[in-house]
């Protein structure tokens, strides 16, 4: 009797370790996705010849030349970077300003402002058609000073982060959204969706607790035999 006993408890710590591992493994994930989420903002880009190229300055710290392309395209995005959609309209200069006579003391900027898309887009707004303008501005003027001279309206909030270009959207400024969520359709079916993967975590739980006690109360029953 005494010889099984060893053999007993390291069967049922082998379960228990066998039922814990699985369980983290279950919860594990679900608890990390909890925290991901995509940004609403306007993303900054710098065109040429090969296309569309991720900005690494901010606006107000790029001083285009003459004969440059700003490129604007507002997105849901994790964080950024070269994975983001780039702006759709070509960087063209040559078709954007040849309407725009050079000036003295004056640089032409060739700048493309796309809106993104309806999934995009905060609930209850539609993003407008993309569009294209020339900027004639003086020549030391930076993207910000720029974007001002044929986008206006826009917004920054108290950090200097641009919110809107040409009034677009018309509230919030790189607010926080779940990732994976259908942003074009605002909160309405978040709600379902959180309970759904909470209740599946708890009934998980619930199921390695039961099986662990079950193991315990079957190891007894051996021994007392």
């Amino acid at each position: 009797m005494t010889g099984r006993a060893p053999r007993v408890r390291s069967a049922v710590l082998l379960t228990l370790l066998t039922l814990l591992t699985a369980g983290a493994t279950l919860l594990g994930p679900a608890a990390g996705s909890s925290t991901a989420a995509d940004y609403r903002y306007w993303s900054f880009w710098k065109g040429g010849a090969d296309g569309w190229a991720y900005q690494q300055v901010g606006p107000a710290g790029n001083v285009p030349a003459d004969g440059a392309v700003d490129g604007w395209r507002f997105v849901l995005s994790p964080d950024g970077g070269q994975d983001t959609p780039r702006p759709g309209p070509a960087p063209d200069f040559a078709a954007i300003c040849r309407d725009t006579a050079p000036g003295e003391g004056h640089k032409r900027v060739a700048v493309v402002l796309d809106f993104g898309t309806a999934q995009d887009a905060p609930g209850g707004e539609q993003p407008p058609a993309a569009r294209a303008s020339c900027a004639s501005v003086p020549t030391a003027a930076n993207s910000a000073e720029v974007l001002a001279a044929v986008a206006a309206p826009l917004r920054y909030d108290s950090g200097a982060l641009l919110c809107a270009i040409a009034d677009y959207p018309r509230a919030g400024c790189g607010e926080p959204v779940a990732a994976g969520s259908n942003s074009g359709t605002g909160g309405g079916g978040s709600g379902g969706g959180d309970g759904g993967p909470a209740l599946g975590l708890v009934a998980g739980a619930g199921a390695v607790v039961l099986l662990g006690a079950g193991a315990v109360w079957q190891a007894r029953r051996r021994r007392t035999r």
